[in-house]
């Protein structure tokens, strides 16, 4: 196995000294960065080659590894070349500081050596270093020459300064290994399946296969995938592993797992990426980076604090980064960045790999398949890699900023021009809806004129903001509309047929222009072939061939499906077929169901959770319930909740398990999903309907989509996303073998054959056709258990 390092980061690493310069590292200049590459390259000629790969293997501390990369332009000619290195940032080119134009000429030096060693003819490279300052796109072009012997020296003087970290990280590598091998399943005994599962996941990493699993609540799913993937590293099967999920809770469960892991004699470094948002320290948020003394110097104090850090910590949670960054005065968010080039599990949110805008380029620019690839409740990531490859921009903010921007003509005249002639666009498509009479407007092409003019006010802005207006209220409104257009053209390059734009008014009679990805497949599948293996698993991944479907096209990945571990007796399952929740009929349904509720809760005392698919729903059963049993104690879910209410809202199922309790809950909210109750702090869980998401556009849009590809629209967009935001709250009850109780499905579409036969296998739904019915059930249940 052969462990990969970038030319850029090999650079970067040894050579990198002064601030943390936001500006120069920032992702908008990166992305316009892309674009010139791409626009300059396609000037040269015929000789010139663009994006040309090299590697070169050396042997560290007897592990192998390769230094990779590629030169943005390439021209031989007989035993010379010509080396292009481009660059761009909206700093001029005489003010770049020292320390960033000797990592420049660092890289050019670099792919020279790569190149003359390939090539032993080619005695001498020409750098050519072309900097191009945006937004005018101003170029500045310098040369270097540069031989064979000068070439190696320079390479080998980054080796030999990388190579304590090498032999550091290959230290730990070793040690890791060894202890993987040795490592023996942290439990006395595996639960029913689990075995099977681990199986399956060590196979498909020795194979670089992508496998989809599912595997119920409580069967231990983290250590089922966690487990093997180390053994493998320990066979050198793979070298990292990325523990990706959309939940701070399931962050939380990964992290647990590797201590526990650790407390059995595995060594091994673990890190979690934390959103910047969270783990930037109060103090730093306000101040530029040219004031904040955790970026000033930043590259001056980090190589000790790394160090540090990997002689003194294995799992490298949140708290270990904030406490060594603010030892070493770093900015925490970039330091743990830092840090997991040297960890062996990171564990982080789907954006790290999955989103354009946010995915971490020192891991995910090239494939790598020593990369194993864990995502956690991989439900999840349809909708929320629908997002990703989604973008809007709305006039709702246009005015307020054409307001402002009238103030100190003298260096905002430009940007409220600018900012006044975008108004105009978004007004055209207004009067394309008034004209037709209609409130939205769906097209198949993408807006050429609009978007235009979007390009034109970002080079305005991109100009206006060159200026530095840190003291300007309109410096921040500015820069937050900003990104919201960068992300725009950034989604714009990926427009094909899976994409519709959307013309519409919102509720504030706004105008939307948005790009919409009915279909982020493809996107995905490109993210999940940057690593060697991948393993996407969850509790609800049924149907799986939807699943397959619909995250990443994946229709020769291997499917992997475990029985409940627990016993089936254990819970009852009941649809009211009597009980209809269709729009139409909720108002006259809604005693119905207060009435189910009781019956459930009233056959035994203890604690109770009801889920209903929306808020106005939710709290119309709420209103109804505590109207008629205004003696039973009830706790609800309310629409914004921060950590410390969420964790107050479940403490209260842990105590007094003897006493009546019942939380009303969103069905596909924060507590239909991810929480852990066992024994006696949950004994009863009922769902109000089907869960079908509310009627809108772009489920309509998705509807039509795959009523096109394979016929099966309103299940892709409707049924089965409903659907399994019902098993994962049915999911909440039976988490142990000890847990009993009852589930009742509330909506008479449950028995019905186009649901039943999606519902998991160790469902065994009866069906009742009356309340007599209902509660004779529920009593029965519970007298067979005494």
């Amino acid at each position: 196995m052969i462990n990969k390092i970038g030319v850029r980061d090999l650079v970067e690493f040894t050579l990198k000294s002064g601030d943390l310069n936001s500006k120069l590292n920032s992702n908008n200049t990166a992305q316009q960065g892309a674009k010139i590459h791409r626009k300059l390259q396609k000037k040269h000629g015929k000789e010139y080659q663009a994006e040309v790969p090299l590697a070169k293997n050396i042997k560290m501390n007897n592990i192998n590894f390769q230094i990779d990369g590629r030169i943005d332009g390439l021209i031989l000619k007989e035993n010379q070349a010509e080396i292009e290195e481009i660059k761009t940032s909206d700093t001029i080119f005489e003010d770049l500081p020292n320390s960033i134009l000797q990592l420049y000429w660092g890289q050019a030096q670099a792919y020279a050596y790569l190149l003359m060693d390939a090539n032993p003819k080619i005695k001498k490279a020409t750098l050519k270093l072309t900097y191009v300052q945006t937004p005018d796109e101003q170029i500045t072009v310098k040369f270097k020459e540069i031989g064979q012997a000068e070439s190696k020296q320079f390479f080998q003087s980054l080796i030999n300064e990388y190579e304590e970290w090498l032999k550091l990280r290959s230290d730990i590598v070793a040690k890791r290994n060894k202890s993987a091998q040795a490592m023996k399943f942290p439990f006395t005994s595996f639960r029913k399946g689990q075995r099977e599962l681990s199986a399956a996941v060590y196979k498909t990493i020795a194979f670089n296969k992508h496998l989809f699993a599912q595997a119920p609540t409580g069967t231990g799913k983290t250590i089922s995938t966690l487990f093997p993937a180390i053994k493998g590293m320990g066979e050198k099967l793979c070298n990292r592993i990325f523990y990706l999920t959309a939940k701070q809770s399931t962050q939380n469960i990964a992290e647990n797992t590797m201590n526990l892991m650790a407390n059995k004699d595995l060594y091994i470094k673990s890190i979690t990426i934390t959103s910047k948002e969270k783990i930037t320290f109060d103090e730093e948020k306000d101040l530029k980076p040219e004031d904040n003394p955790y970026m000033v110097g930043y590259y001056d104090r980090l190589k000790p604090a790394i160090k540090k850090v990997l002689e003194n910590e294995n799992q490298i949670t949140r708290n270990v980064v904030q406490k060594y960054a603010k030892k070493y005065t770093l900015d925490p968010f970039e330091f743990s960045l830092d840090l997991s080039l040297f960890c062996d599990v990171i564990i982080g949110d789907y954006n790290y790999l999955f989103d354009p805008q946010i995915y971490l380029q020192r891991f995910f620019a090239v494939e790598d398949s020593n990369n194993v690839l864990l995502i956690d409740e991989a439900h999840n990531l349809v909708d929320r890699s629908r997002d990703m490859y989604s973008a809007e921009l709305s006039d709702s903010k246009l005015n307020e900023l054409i307001k402002m921007s009238k103030h100190n003509p003298d260096i905002n005249d430009k940007l409220h021009r600018a900012l006044k002639s975008f108004k105009q666009s978004f007004n055209i498509n207004t009067k394309v809806l008034k004209d037709n009479n209609v409130d939205q407007i769906n097209v198949t092409e993408p807006l050429d004129a609009f978007n235009k003019q979007v390009n034109k006010l970002v080079d305005k802005i991109h100009a206006w903001l060159k200026k530095n207006h840190p003291e300007d209220k309109l410096n921040d409104e500015i820069l937050e509309y900003y990104f919201k257009l960068l992300h725009y053209q950034k989604i714009n390059e990926y427009y094909d047929d899976t994409y519709k734009t959307r013309i519409y008014h919102d509720y504030n009679n706004n105008i939307i222009i948005k790009l919409f990805c009915m279909d982020p497949s493809p996107h995905l599948s490109e993210s999940l072939q940057l690593g060697g293996s991948a393993i996407l698993f969850s509790a609800t991944l049924s149907p799986m061939n939807y699943y397959q479907r619909v995250l990443g096209h994946e229709d020769d990945s291997l499917a992997f499906e475990i029985e409940s571990p627990f016993p089936i007796n254990n819970q009852q399952l009941i649809s009211t077929n009597y009980i209809e929740t269709t729009y139409k009929q909720r108002n006259n349904s809604i005693n119905l169901i207060i009435e189910s509720i009781f019956d459930m809760i009233s056959s035994k005392k203890g604690h109770y959770m009801i889920f209903a698919p929306s808020n106005k729903y939710l709290l119309m059963i709420v209103e109804a319930f505590e109207k008629r049993y205004p003696h039973i104690q009830t706790i609800v879910q309310k629409a914004s909740m921060d950590d410390k209410a969420r964790q107050s809202f479940i403490d209260q199922f842990k105590n007094n398990q003897s006493k009546i309790l019942v939380g009303f809950a969103l069905l596909g909210g924060i507590f239909s999903e991810g929480i852990d109750l066992k024994y006696d702090d949950l004994i009863g869980v009922g769902i109000v309907s089907v869960g079908l998401p509310g009627l809108s556009a772009e489920n309509n849009l998705i509807r039509d989509y795959f009523d096109k590809e394979n016929g099966h629209g309103f299940e892709y967009a409707y049924q089965l996303p409903g659907l399994n935001n019902v098993m994962q709250a049915a999911g909440r009850l039976i988490r142990t073998n000890h847990d009993l109780g009852n589930i009742i499905l509330i909506d008479r579409r449950f028995s019905q054959q186009r649901y039943q036969k999606f519902f998991p296998n160790n469902w065994n739904v009866k069906i009742s056709y009356n309340k007599n019915n209902t509660k004779n059930l529920i009593d029965n249940f519970w007298n067979n258990k005494k």
